[in-house]
């Protein structure tokens, strides 16, 4: 069949296929896509609604009316409107829908517009078949059906008091449920997972995944959203019913609660029907299980009430999904490569470790026709031969609007909820965390404190990630410490609980049994409700119980705090040894930890409750960041060696302490980020960097993407460089404000400017037309590849007629010039006496203006070189140009 489209028109073949529907499936299959056409619709609503115009399908008024629901920034609403007036009928208008979406394809390819019409095309007539299978299931006998009963009240059981914490239930009422949150995916790629995109997601976890999720030189509109009950949904990239799909995410963004509330969903009979019976496993929980099991052994030690009726089960494989949680909690690889077939398992019994039932499962071996969904942290991702994966997603946490819904249920007073999420805006490092809904209820539960609203002086507000966490841990004991009045007693039991925390980190382990407390003298107390998680698996006849702490970040603060309140020397060593080895970015986080208790106001809020800490682990902790300096952790180049300068940054951002940052950085220092994405978090954490130097010789941020808004972040300290790079950095003119503040400063220092490709107008030359009168200590100005046109180049022209201009070089490549700008660059240059070097190649010039050109050549005082080339001139033009270093000793002419 023709899919493509051409001048708006509807391929015959389309409309026909359409017609094959029977009465009421386009109906069913356009409620199945209700939500898919909402967010399509919503992202071109004027797109559309011309369309549908233009089709007579809806009114002038009605376009107008839509129009004014998007300007509103109600696109939403708009969307969800016009979509319920399409199939408010017997099915004709969702017709005429449908056709004018297809028509829209060839002048909009936006991936869930694309998916919704391949499926209906390839997937059509089988597609109304699956979606009556998801809500109604298979036919079972009556026992079956009864096993299946119970086997879902088993899994509703476990999942109903599902929370944001995945699992964890919060104190004081604040039990947040997600079950009716729409949990948003974004598709990286259906069936093939690309490298680049693995790249970027192992930078972000070895950057320790405090790092807003961000998917590089992609938009909303460019990536595929999609529903939980969406995961095993036709793939029109691969054209196929994918069988095993991976969800990726960093931690805590909410990988589990997305396949905890997926079985609810199926317990709740609310989709996925055609899944008879879902198994569901935790890796952190398999890794009790030994070297070697079978499938049959895992689906029994978790679901043993089955046993009398798995032989049957299992008989249908196409019935049964496997969902594997946390691949990157797991002790062992997953190993997909198909060459290693005769190692995979063939039958339910075949004793393997557990990485490769999960494989021979994954690569249909085992159980083939079966479906397995698995969750992983991106860094585990990366190293994956992602080819057995038929889709790969990953969750993008909180957006913006969901973040300010969040603090309103949380704080339960809008008032309130603006005023903490102003601050953590403001600080950026702690708003960043908030795209995560477990950091977003440690953030709430650590301001919560600083705007009760009490009349007593509320406590500082947290800048730091580790003061939100000292912050978090406070409210935490003054609430689940009340039984423990002793000072003492607190300490040491979270001295013990610290020490836990280090052990699972040393060893990689995140869920503890029995022995473990035992171990370590943790017996049941308060403390240990507050930030341990308890966990029974099994039935009641055959249980175990687990302790994790609410978070893996938890954990790690715990890890470094101990080293505080009860400092060892030998052990101190012997982990910094294990940090500096490290290689994978796991210890990250614990070192921006303990970087941060460093600084005494940080703990101060602790020690109030826990007493003083060691003064050794803080003289230790600073030598070994003093020890960066001689590594010469700046003067790298490579993409890598960049990343660990960032990272070194953060630890300093942490650390708090200005004298310590001026200790590592040295005099002056050349700071070269360029290529490296730089999001708003570092954009802050690299102000702080600025604030602590007195200048800085070089700062090059050329191809970060830092946009406007994040240059603004540092505005306040671009004064002190000397030489400023922000090529290719999509900023727009708001940005040339920021530049003008620092060039205005008293205190300025910049000789060098390089803002060459950006988005740059006429609009921004008459401001800094303005500064740099005022500033006459600019040797270099940089402004290739903008648009300034012959507007904004008048504007400029003003500085170099003045008679202090002391720049040396401009470079004004690919601006827009025309002719009439000539005569003008003519007498703004001809009494000029500092401009060595002038750029003015790839602008619009031509014959008409070779004698002004030649002009001002020949009488610019001081001008050594020239480039013009690429403009629209002829070689014999180019020849009289050439000829004047013959004219001017000293002078080169470039074309």
């Amino acid at each position: 069949m023709d899919l493509h489209s051409r001048d708006g028109a509807v391929p015959e073949a389309f409309a026909k296929h359409l017609e094959r529907f029977k009465t009421g499936e386009l109906r069913r299959i356009s409620k199945h896509f209700h939500q898919d056409l909402v967010y399509v619709i919503q992202n071109n609503i004027i797109m559309v609604t011309d369309e549908l115009g233009t089709r007579k399908l809806i009114s002038p008024e009605d376009v107008k009316k839509y129009a004014e629901l998007e300007k509103r920034g109600d696109s939403t609403t708009a969307a969800e409107r016009l979509v319920n007036y399409f199939f408010d009928d017997s099915g004709e208008k969702a017709t005429q829908l449908w056709k004018s979406l297809f028509a829209l394809k060839s002048k909009w390819s936006h991936p869930n517009l694309c998916g919704m019409l391949d499926e209906i095309v390839h997937n059509g007539q089988a597609l109304s078949e699956e979606i009556l299978l998801n809500e109604s299931g298979h036919f079972l006998d009556p026992e079956m059906k009864a096993c299946q009963e119970e086997h879902k009240s088993l899994l509703y059981e476990q999942t109903k008091w599902l929370t944001e914490s995945g699992g964890a239930k919060k104190p004081e009422g604040q039990n947040f449920t997600l079950l009716n949150r729409y949990v948003e995916l974004k598709v990286v790629s259906d069936a093939h997972f690309s490298k680049q995109s693995q790249c970027e997601h192992e930078a972000l976890a070895a950057a320790g995944e405090l790092n807003e999720y961000h998917l590089r030189h992609k938009t909303q509109t460019e990536l595929e959203i999609i529903t939980p009950d969406r995961l095993f949904r036709w793939c029109f990239r691969s054209k196929r019913k994918p069988h095993s799909v991976m969800v990726s995410g960093v931690a805590g963004v909410g990988k589990t609660t997305l396949v905890q509330k997926f079985v609810f969903d199926w317990a709740t009979r609310k989709h996925y029907q055609k899944f008879s019976f879902v198994f569901y496993f935790k890796f952190r929980d398999l890794n009790t299980v030994g070297s070697g099991t079978s499938l049959e052994s895992l689906i029994l030690r978790e679901y043993p009430k089955l046993q009398d009726k798995l032989e049957t089960i299992v008989q249908k494989p196409e019935n049964l999904l496997f969902i594997f949680d946390g691949l990157d909690e797991s002790n062992s690889d997953l190993d997909l490569s198909r060459n290693r077939t005769p190692n995979f398992c063939t039958q339910l019994g075949d004793v393997k470790p557990v990485s490769v039932i999960v494989a021979s499962l994954l690569n249909q071996t085992l159980l083939k026709g079966s479906s397995v969904l698995l969750t992983s942290r991106p860094s585990k991702l990366a190293r994956l031969e992602t080819g057995v994966l038929h889709r790969v997603t990953s969750i993008v946490g909180f957006l913006s609007q969901e973040r300010e819904q969040y603090f309103e249920n949380f704080f339960g007073d809008h008032t309130v909820a603006q005023k903490a999420l102003a601050h953590v805006r403001d600080s950026q490092v702690l708003y960043t965390l908030c795209y995560n809904p477990s950091y977003c209820w440690i953030t709430c539960t650590a301001l919560q404190p600083c705007f009760s609203g009490k009349k007593r002086q509320a406590p500082a507000l947290p800048k730091t990630v580790t003061q939100l966490f000292v912050r978090y841990v406070k409210h935490m004991l003054d609430h689940h410490t009340r039984e423990l009045p002793e000072k003492e007693e607190v300490r040491e039991m979270l001295i013990r609980l610290g020490w836990l925390a280090e052990f699972g980190l040393k060893n990689r382990i995140l869920v503890f049994d029995q022995d473990h407390l035992e171990s370590f003298s943790l017996k049941g107390s308060p403390v240990l409700t507050a930030f341990l998680v308890e966990s029974i698996h099994g039935d009641s006849t055959s249980s175990q119980v687990t302790y994790s702490f609410v978070h893996l970040t938890v954990q790690e603060f715990f890890a470094a705090l101990v080293h505080y309140l009860d400092f060892k020397e030998e052990t101190f060593d012997d982990t910094m040894r294990r940090v500096n080895a490290s290689q994978g970015g796991e210890y990250e986080i614990f070192l921006r930890f303990l970087c941060g208790l460093s600084h005494p106001a940080t703990r101060a809020p602790l020690e109030a409750i826990l007493g003083k800490v060691s003064p050794d682990t803080t003289k230790r902790t600073i030598d070994w960041l003093l020890q960066v300096k001689d590594s010469d952790f700046l003067s790298t180049e490579d993409y890598e060696g960049k990343r660990k300068a960032l990272n070194v940054f953060s630890w300093l951002f942490e650390a708090h302490n200005s004298q310590l940052v001026r200790q590592v950085m040295g005099d002056a220092p050349c700071l070269n980020f360029s290529e490296l994405f730089l999001m708003p978090v570092d954009c802050t954490i690299l102000a702080y960097i600025l604030s602590c130097c007195k200048e800085i010789e070089v700062l090059n941020l050329d191809s970060c993407l830092i946009r406007s808004e994040g240059l603004w972040k540092f505005s306040s300290q671009l004064h002190k460089v000397k030489e400023l790079r922000l090529y290719n950095n999509d900023l727009r003119d708001s940005a040339m404000k920021d530049l003008v503040t620092a060039l205005k400063h008293p205190d300025c220092q910049l000789e060098t400017l390089r803002v060459g490709k950006n988005m740059l107008t006429k609009e921004c030359c008459k401001d800094l037309s303005s500064a740099l009168l005022e500033y006459q200590s600019l040797l270099c100005l940089d402004l290739n590849e903008n648009k300034l046109r012959d507007e904004g180049l008048s504007d400029l022209l003003e500085v170099f007629s003045s008679s202090q201009c002391k720049i040396q070089e401009c470079l004004i490549q690919e601006n827009g010039f025309t002719d009439t700008s000539c005569a003008r660059l003519s007498a703004a240059l001809s009494k000029n006496t500092s401009l060595k070097t002038l750029n003015l190649s790839g602008n619009l010039f031509t014959d008409r203006c070779a004698a002004e050109m030649h002009n001002f050549i020949l009488k610019c005082p001081a001008l050594t070189e020239i480039r013009l080339s690429l403009m629209d001139i002829t070689p014999a033009v180019e020849n009289q140009l050439k000829e004047l270093e013959s004219e001017r000793p000293g002078l080169k002419v470039v074309i």
